[in-house]
């Protein structure tokens, strides 16, 4: 019959050296001597009857049942820290944890969030900007904004984004009004990291013929579009990233018809959250957003 746990004490000395791969780093940071956390390893290893760690002279390494009980403890403890910040910090109701990209925070979701705290003014937001995907699972996120490739009938789809070719009105030339297919050799074209997008673009408009100068390269479509406002070139970029500086004319789009392009927003959801109010406002409020972006009104 197994084993149950009698104390969790452990744990948490576990998952430090775990994440350290070091009983002197874990203690360090859990200010305790390296014996204590080794101690503590041992007896948590005693009492599940199975080693966690392999012990070398110089380090120490998770065994393979260590790693799968490493990542449930990482977890749970997250869960748990985050528990407790909301209890500390007021009701859980009122704090919207919020995690999407890098470009979408800054230029899409940050200028806009204004709009929603003045609708709910009582809602502390909270925003997690990174291209590493969010752990639902984690405790750390409510709601999360991601790109996928589109599945037809997603109820979860927020918007199918497509991309667009942008420039700064600073790159025309005196007596031009705009920037056209026929006149895009005369530019750089940024894009991000792979040229093919541009290729299918030209070639679904039939322009792709003469020389392009493809010169700059970026991994963050915030980054390029502000290359773009900045006069570097025409940018191919996600049509929602470059809303704003469409809307206010900071940007000006070539005129063409877009390529087929099948990534597109999702809204993902912890499954705790599921049915509380403050993402059912969130949720509402992103669509009648989307709604206004897709009608050219930001």
């Amino acid at each position: 019959m197994p084993k149950l746990l009698r104390s969790l004490s452990g744990l948490i000395d576990f998952d430090c050296a775990a994440r350290w791969g070091s009983f002197k780093l874990a203690a360090q940071e859990l200010h305790k001597t390296p014996a204590a956390i080794s101690l503590q390893v041992k007896q948590l290893e005693e009492a599940l009857g199975f080693e966690l760690f392999v012990r070398h002279p110089r380090h120490i390494t998770l065994t393979e049942k260590g790693q799968e009980l490493a990542a449930t403890v990482r977890r749970v403890l997250g869960e748990l820290n985050t528990k407790i910040g909301a209890l500390q910090g007021g009701d859980e109701e009122k704090i919207l944890r919020i995690s999407t990209t890098h470009s979408l925070a800054i230029k899409w979701l940050v200028p806009r969030i204004a709009r929603f705290t003045q609708r709910y003014p009582e809602l502390d937001i909270r925003i997690d900007s990174s291209d590493q995907l969010a752990d639902m699972k984690d405790g750390r996120t409510d709601i999360a904004l991601r790109t996928y490739d589109v599945i037809p009938g997603d109820p979860d789809l927020l918007f199918e984004d497509r991309l667009v070719a942008v420039y700064s009105p600073s790159l025309l030339a005196p007596g031009e009004s705009e920037i056209t297919l026929s006149t895009l050799h005369r530019y750089p074209l940024l894009h991000e990291q792979t040229t093919d997008t541009w290729i299918a673009l030209l070639r679904h408009n039939n322009a792709l013929k003469g020389q392009f100068n493809f010169s700059r390269s970026f991994t963050n479509f915030a980054v390029m579009v502000q290359s773009a406002v900045a006069g570097q070139g025409i940018a191919l970029v996600s049509q929602a990233i470059a809303s704003e500086d469409l809307c206010n004319g900071t940007l000006k789009q070539v005129a063409c018809a877009s390529a087929p392009y099948i990534r597109g927003y999702h809204i993902l959801v912890n499954r705790d959250m599921r049915g509380m109010s403050k993402i059912t406002h969130f949720c509402d409020w992103l669509r009648e957003e989307v709604a206004q972006m897709q009608k050219g009104l930001c």
